[in-house]
């Protein structure tokens, strides 16, 4: 019998993915089923950056690069921190890594280990808790809340750590709850973070680029008293819709740095050449295209609020960030994971229940916006006849 270290039974996973699994084999079998429980933008790779994929494998880049990404990339990335935040960053301590998880991976194995804590937020991107259970630290839960837009709150999240606390997760704005933390609550949590000096920081900032409603995203990078601290996470999947193409980068402080190239060069050498070169074009090139599908998100993230608003039971604030919705469906008398099976499987729209998303997440589903206008209206009129029709249980 093959034995298995434990620690691999604490392992979760993201069940956006196995819910997109269930609906495309639904659709396999002739049901048509609308999808808005996948975070991925429906618009292609702009096409200025799908050339230069192109051109890199025509001209020959075909071999491994550094571990930690070729210099013309680590460079463009620091541009666009400056371009976008005002802040300079070395490009020697700029990472590529083959999407933002793999900088969660590094910085959550970094500082995780039984007998520490970790606080990540809840409702949060799932994946935080179930690598923080993977290194045998505890996941502690920063509830994040409906009343407070979804934005975390400093003074709670401060009052959470404990001597045993080794990494804070932060993320603004948010997956699941399109919350963006304003800049208030971001002063009063490093200004308590003074009082805690061996506390680090993970800022999981990939959906920096999308907020709305006049909205301003506060990166944690501006702060220079946490800079030595602070891991920041970015990357091309969400901004430039780049998700196949596996393309993230990170900022790490120096101290931080070397063990993470060696976690690189350990566990994925390097990221592969041509989509190096695309990000160049990415980050470098016209940024035009990414205004328009931040107004495209925009415009249907009205559609989803409007849409949400007017369904029995449900009650949705317009996120002010990301293109996710987390409409509270408490007063429907379903449970969130019970509802978004049954949406799934009778009413063929693919949502997520807010459980998967943290112990905070219940009463709450989350819908993703990145879809078209045209399907959102058709998954909206379909939940709407859904629960005006089928009661719970």
């Amino acid at each position: 019998m093959l034995h298995v270290v434990p620690a691999f039974s604490c392992i979760g996973e993201e069940n956006a993915f196995a819910v997109l699994a269930r609906a495309q084999a639904l659709a396999a079998q002739g049901r048509d089923v609308i999808n808005l429980g996948i975070g991925q933008p429906d618009m292609p790779t702009p096409a200025h950056v799908v050339e230069a994929g192109i051109k890199a494998l025509r001209d020959g880049h075909h071999g491994y690069t550094p571990a930690v990404g070729i210099p013309p990339l680590r460079e463009a990335v620091a541009r666009d921190i400056h371009r976008r935040h005002g802040v300079e960053v070395s490009p020697d301590s700029v990472m590529i890594v083959p999407g933002g998880k793999v900088t969660m991976f590094m910085a959550i194995l970094m500082f995780g280990a039984p007998g520490t804590e970790i606080l990540y937020p809840d409702p949060g991107f799932p994946i935080y808790r179930s690598m923080i259970e993977f290194t045998g630290a505890t996941p502690v839960p920063v509830p994040i809340r409906e009343e407070n837009g979804f934005a975390f709150s400093a003074a709670e999240t401060l009052a959470l750590i404990t001597p045993k606390t080794r990494l804070l997760i932060v993320n603004s704005p948010a997956n699941p709850t399109g919350g963006v933390t304003p800049r208030a609550e971001i002063d009063a949590l490093v200004k308590g973070l003074a009082e805690h000096p061996d506390v680090a920081v993970l800022s999981d900032e990939i959906y920096g680029t999308m907020t709305y409603d006049g909205e301003a995203h506060h990166s944690l990078l501006k702060y220079d008293e946490i800079r030595d601290r602070l891991v920041y996470l970015d990357g091309a999947s969400k901004t430039y819709a780049m998700t196949g193409w596996r393309l993230g980068w990170s900022v790490w402080p120096k101290p931080l740095y070397e063990a993470a190239r060696k976690l690189a060069v350990n566990a994925h050498s390097c990221v592969n050449a041509s989509t190096q070169w695309a990000g160049i074009a990415a980050l470098d090139g016209p940024q035009d295209c990414v205004a328009e599908m931040v107004a495209e998100f925009d415009r249907r993230r009205a559609i989803v609020v409007d849409g949400l608003n007017a369904l029995p039971g449900v009650s949705c604030i317009a996120p002010k960030g990301a293109f996710y919705a987390f409409p509270n469906i408490s007063r429907t008398g379903w449970k969130a994971k019970a509802l978004a099976s049954a949406l799934l499987e009778e009413a063929g729209v693919a949502v997520i229940g807010g459980p998967d998303f943290g112990v905070h997440g219940e009463g709450y589903i989350r819908l993703s916006y990145a879809n078209s206008a045209e399907n959102i209206r058709r998954a909206l009129e379909r939940m709407g006849t859904f629960l005006s029709e089928r009661k719970p249980g």
